[in-house]
């Protein structure tokens, strides 16, 4: 052996087959620290109740035809805003500059597919010949969970991530309220009608206040999670 063999770096190994890049694990770990699995699962549930209500006449006349998909919608809000949580605490907040990208995007992921479930029960729930289908179509869906999911994560800022559900579950109490009460404000947004301009406007911005609040700060932790 030379001394020029001596000074040649070791050539790098090539990756084993079936290799997972890091990256990919590590966002893998993350959706795992943050139970997605779980809440997709419970979100397709609550799509699959709006599909069997409607199916089977649960909701279909009197206030019980709003108030009801609201709960849902509500619920939905509150799975998303849960897995705001994280088992380790404020540690996590040092580990790298892409968490913040991490907040927004899995909060959008999953509002995305709140949306996209509660959406899907209500098209196959749908027959016309019977007369069955929400009662105002599948744009108030959007508005409230998004509504919704805003004063979740303003309330995950306070309350940490774990008991964030009591703001949609809280709000829609109160909607509900105004719903049977016929108040118009547009903060209640999730009792006024698909085409109230107010109650849009209304519900965009606490959605958007929510995810800024959120994805800058994060939810309230310990130091060693809940």
């Amino acid at each position: 052996m030379t001394a020029t063999d001596l000074k040649k770096s070791p050539s790098p190994a090539a990756p084993p087959a079936g290799h997972v890049p890091s990256a990919a694990r590590l966002l893998w770990l993350h959706l795992r620290s943050r139970r997605v699995p779980s809440a997709l699962s419970g979100l397709l549930a609550c799509g699959v109740t709006l599909c069997l209500g409607l199916n089977f006449h649960w909701f279909s006349s009197g206030d019980a035809a709003a108030e009801v998909p609201m709960l849902l919608e509500a619920g939905a809000a509150a799975i998303v805003v849960v897995t705001v949580h994280s088992p380790f605490g404020e540690p996590e907040k040092a580990t790298g500059r892409w968490l913040p990208v991490l907040r927004v995007g899995l909060a959008l992921v999953l509002c995305g597919a709140a949306i996209g479930l509660m959406a899907a029960g209500a098209a196959v729930g749908y027959d016309p010949k019977a007369d069955v289908g929400l009662a105002d179509g599948t744009l108030p869906v959007v508005r409230n969970i998004l509504g919704f999911a805003g004063v979740g994560l303003l309330c995950s800022l306070v309350t940490g991530g774990l008991l964030a559900w009591i703001g949609p579950l809280a709000y829609q109490a109160a909607c509900q309220f105004a719903l049977i009460a016929h108040y118009t404000e547009p903060y209640t947004w999730a009792s006024r009608p698909p085409a109230d301009r107010g109650g849009w406007i209304a519900a965009m911005v606490a959605f958007a206040i929510g995810l800024i609040a959120f994805t800058i700060r994060g939810p309230r932790t310990r130091p060693s999670g809940e």
